[in-house]
């Protein structure tokens, strides 16, 4: 069977677009036709990512804007709008983690994660919205199995996640009279990827994530970016309010025990033994 997605004349924003996943999913998106924006804190990294772009020939540009701060990121995407028309999809995935138990972590360490993560899902929502496509628009948020899945070490995850799925469902409510459909995405353990870096350090604690993927293996930035062109195509035109897994069944089987290993491990750093 053939299938070809061409998202030739859209528009597409991906908050958090230069490192990661989401860069994977900004660079899928150029391959497959589309204008291409990004964002992230990064004026290097912003400028690299837009020249990777361009060598995709896509159209593509960028600004640098930190999501807790919401006058930076209306200004920024006020920029993308201006050259590029409404945007046919918003991918929002700026994300903060560190492994750190509650005992271990102080208020503002606590504060950061869940200011980046789900102040600044609010402040991507509440600034993109006037700058989508009416009706038309697919808006992706990027979370984490811990929204769902408590785990040790992730309390600051765990709690921030679990609001960005929130404003997901919310959203679906709120935003279908407009003709705007809203999903989150769930990546599993993906490889590459700074947040897999912090929450796998070590050789024997990849190998204990990837035997835990029922799969047998961890994902790529690709993966996440092919669930992304999905949601961002007429071919799920009524699917709204939904949180996807993109994991390799990892969180059917509870993460593994993921949960237990990192806890054990992030106790024993910070009790300094």
């Amino acid at each position: 069977m053939s299938l070809t997605i061409d998202f030739s004349d859209r528009t597409v924003v991906v908050i958090g677009g230069t490192s990661g996943i989401n860069r994977g999913v900004a660079e899928l998106f150029a391959r497959h036709g589309a204008r291409v924006a990004v964002a992230s804190r990064s004026d290097d990294k912003v400028t690299a990512t837009v020249e990777s772009l361009q060598a995709l020939d896509a159209e593509a540009m960028g600004f640098c804007a930190d999501v807790r701060d919401l006058d930076a990121i209306e200004a920024g995407l006020a920029q993308v709008h201006d050259k590029f028309g409404d945007f046919d999809v918003l991918v929002s995935g700026a994300a903060g983690n560190f492994p750190a138990t509650v005992n271990g972590m102080s208020a503002n360490a606590f504060r950061s994660v869940v200011e980046i993560d789900l102040m600044g899902t609010f402040h991507v929502m509440k600034a993109g919205f006037q700058h989508l496509k009416k009706p038309g628009a697919s808006v992706i948020n990027i979370s984490a199995p811990q929204a769902f899945l408590p785990m040790q070490a992730q309390a600051h995850v765990c709690s921030a996640k679990a609001g960005v799925d929130m404003i997901t469902r919310t959203l679906s409510l709120e935003w279908g009279h407009a003709g705007v459909r809203i999903n989150s995405i769930v990546p599993g353990p993906i490889d590459g990827t700074e947040g897999m870096a912090r929450l796998a350090p070590d050789e024997a604690t990849r190998r204990r994530v990837v035997e835990s993927v029922p799969l047998g293996r961890m994902g790529s930035p690709a993966d996440i970016g092919q669930a992304c062109l999905f949601l961002g195509c007429d071919l799920s035109n009524y699917i709204s309010g939904v949180i996807l897994p993109v994991d390799g069944a990892w969180s059917q089987a509870g993460c593994g025990d993921l949960s237990s290993y990192l806890g054990d491990l992030v106790r024993q750093i910070e009790s300094g033994k």
